[in-house]
């Protein structure tokens, strides 16, 4: 359940970033927003899935 709530948290802070980058560079060069925020969406779901599992893992636990 913290693996999803964890993911989610992330991704949604991540798209939040990139979609104010995608505003400003579309002020700059508006043909390139689009283009920009779609690679930059599908890094953030990714990269927050692989940030979660580290996030999320068990802690190893010491051997007596």
């Amino acid at each position: 359940m913290w693996l999803l709530l964890t993911y989610i948290g992330l991704t949604v802070v991540g798209n939040a970033i990139i979609y104010f980058i995608g505003l400003l560079v579309e002020r700059v060069y508006p043909a390139a927003s689009l283009p920009l925020f779609l690679l930059l969406f599908f890094a953030v779901m990714w990269f927050a899935w692989l940030a979660a599992v580290k996030l999320t893992e068990p802690k190893a636990v010491a051997q007596a």
